[in-house]
């Protein structure tokens, strides 16, 4: 199939070369002409602007956003529904609120055009393990783009057994949760359960970290191989996951985890999480504490966020802010 891609970060230039791997014609964009090079070199075809793209793809056409949430996405899906045509869609799959996709997708159906949200959840790690895919929107369109969602999960295009005897292709790490929206909302709670996960491996390591702290008695302390425990950890324990993969990558090579501050940031959707329970009532206490805790990171860092920190490094690409007031 072809697609438009708009925006190749980390995030964007990798579900490029995913779909360009497994035979997509992928038309590519981005402010810098570096990036739109680099993945031209890598089988995407090259587009110069929005108007670009547009020409370049063949009606109904579809192009996926992948932008940061906010006044980047909001110009470019205007620019885009001047530009294309009854029939097209719209796909954002950056970390947008759910509810400005319900506006969104009422202005884009006024023009006779699709709007899909889907919540991309792999980080990094994604461009070769796949993508898992939370979409929302009309059902006809989703289906329509069934071949580009496959592709990106981890699936890579084929269908399990197990998703057939379901007729769903949950099990295939793509899936359509609902209406515009759903994809966003879906992908919002599942960045509220990673903070309260984070933040119980990075406690629990701290524990660990300590159990031989001078200010332990001398005849309880212990002299533990944090970096060991999180390698034993990842076979056959109920703990086990990529988070504490992730996790068990950088301890090997420093237990002290020194170059990283524990300056610890949040990127909206844990807040958002929290404000809709707070909506309606209901108590998130693992999630609002996991939140509280970053907010506390800023000020007085400990072992536990640089923890954090290093998980957010290793799954996401992400970097570390500064101390407040330092």
């Amino acid at each position: 199939m072809q697609i438009g891609m708009i925006g190749l970060g980390r995030m964007g230039a990798n579900l490029s070369r995913r779909l360009v791997k497994h035979g997509h014609q992928v038309v590519v964009s981005d402010h810098s002409a570096a990036a739109v090079d680099a993945l031209a070199k890598d089988g995407g075809t090259p587009a110069s602007s929005l108007e670009d793209v547009v020409k370049t793809l063949v009606p109904p056409r579809a192009v996926w956003v992948m932008l940061p949430a906010g006044e980047a996405t909001e110009t470019t899906i205007n620019r885009l529904a001047e530009l294309m045509s009854p029939g097209d869609t719209i796909i954002d799959g950056g970390n947008t609120n759910w509810r400005d996709d319900l506006r969104r997708a009422a202005l884009l159906k006024a023009r006779g055009l699709h709007h899909i949200d889907v919540g991309t959840s792999g980080g990094v790690l994604g461009a070769t393990s796949g993508y898992c895919l939370m979409i929302g929107g009309d059902k006809k369109a989703v289906q329509r783009l069934a071949p580009i969602f496959a592709a990106l999960a981890p699936g890579g295009g084929k269908i399990s057994h197990a998703s057939t005897a379901q007729s769903s292709t949950a099990g295939d790490g793509w899936l359509h949760v609902g209406p515009n929206g759903a994809g966003h909302f879906v992908k919002m709670v599942h960045n509220g359960i990673e903070y309260g996960l984070m933040q119980a491996y990075a406690e629990g390591f701290q524990i660990l970290a300590e159990a031989n702290d001078a200010s332990v008695p001398e005849a309880e302390r212990m002299p533990l191989d944090i970096g060991a425990i999180a390698e034993v950890w990842r076979h056959g324990s109920i703990v086990e996951s990529k988070l504490l993969d992730v996790t068990a990558t950088v301890l090997a090579d420093d237990t002290t985890l020194k170059e990283f501050s524990g300056v610890v940031d949040d990127t909206g959707e844990g807040r958002w999480t929290i404000q809709t329970a707070i909506e309606r009532a209901i108590p998130v206490m693992t999630l609002s504490t996991a939140l509280y805790a970053r907010f506390r990171s800023r000020k007085q860092p400990n072992f536990a966020d640089k923890v954090i920190s290093a998980m957010r490094r290793g799954f996401g690409g992400h970097g570390e802010g500064k101390i407040a007031g330092k």
